[in-house]
C-alpha cells in the first residue's frame, strides 16, 4: 500500500504522518498540494497544521488548491483518506465530510493529551479497537471546535458515522466529536493526532492500531 502525503504551505504533521504509514508496513511519498495527479496511491494522508496560514479559515485556501479534485477522485473511488487537525479542517471545507470547525469555545489553543473514546470500530479506521475502549492522542489546535446542525447530526448518528468522542470535551464540539467517517466509511477526519501517539516513549501508542487497520483493510481488500 502507498499513501501519498500531503504538503501545504504551513503544514507541520506531515513527518510524522509519513512515519505513521511506515510504520505500519506501508509506503509513502510527499506530494506538493501543486501537483494534479494521484495516480500509483492508495490512500491519501492530509496532515495538521495551518495550511496557507490559514488565511480566511482554516482550510479554506487549500481546498481550491489543484491536489484537491484528485483527493477527491480517490474517495469517489473508495481509496482511503484521513485528514487530521488542519486536514479535518480541509476536507469538512471540500464537502468530502459535512460540518465545519469553529474555535474553540476558550478561543485559546489547546495542546495537550486527550482521552478519548471509540464509538464505531466497524470502519477500516478503527477496526483495531474494541467498540468502547479509551484512547489517548494528543490534541493541539486552535479551532478544533465541530459544529453541525441537528439535522447532520441525526444523519451522522443514524449512518453511524461518528467514530470518536471526548472524554473529557476540551474545545466544545458538538456532543462531544472528535472524529467522524463519511457515509462510504473511507473518509475520516479526526482533530486528535493519532500520528504523534506511536510512542509508548512519548507517553502514549494508541494511535499505531489506526494506521495498522487502515493497511490491513487495504490489504484485504486488494491482496
Amino acid at each position: 500500500m502507498k499513501f501519498a502525503v500531503l504538503r501545504f504551505p504551513g503544514s507541520n504533521c506531515d513527518r510524522d504522518m509519513y512515519n505513521a504509514a511506515l510504520k505500519s508496513g506501508a509506503s509513502a511519498e510527499y506530494v506538493d498540494y501543486r501537483r494534479t495527479s494521484l495516480d500509483g496511491f492508495d490512500g491519501v494522508l492530509i496532515p495538521g497544521g495551518f495550511s496557507f496560514g490559514d488565511y480566511l479559515r482554516s482550510g479554506a485556501v487549500a481546498s481550491v488548491a489543484p491536489i484537491i479534485e484528485e483527493v477527491k477522485r480517490l474517495a469517489q473511488e473508495g481509496k482511503p483518506v484521513l485528514g487530521v487537525c488542519n486536514g479535518f479542517q480541509i476536507l469538512t471545507e471540500i464537502g468530502l465530510l459535512p460540518g465545519a470547525l469553529l474555535h474553540n469555545d476558550s478561543h485559546l489553543f489547546i495542546s495537550r493529551n486527550e482521552k478519548l473514546r471509540i464509538v464505531n470500530n466497524q470502519t477500516p479506521f478503527t477496526k483495531g479497537y474494541e467498540e468502547g475502549e479509551q484512547v489517548i492522542y494528543p490534541v493541539a489546535h486552535g479551532e478544533g471546535h465541530y459544529y453541525c446542525t441537528e439535522e447532520m447530526y441525526n444523519d451522522l448518528h443514524k449512518n453511524n458515522q461518528v467514530i470518536l468522542k471526548y472524554v473529557d470535551n476540551p474545545n466544545g464540539s458538538h456532543e462531544d466529536i472528535a472524529g467522524i467517517v463519511n457515509e462510504q466509511g473511507n473518509v475520516c477526519g479526526m482533530m486528535p493526532h493519532p500520528e504523534r501517539a506511536l510512542e509508548t516513549i512519548l507517553g502514549t501508542d494508541d494511535g499505531k492500531k489506526l494506521f495498522d487497520a487502515m493497511v490491513e483493510s487495504w490489504r484485504e481488500q486488494n491482496v
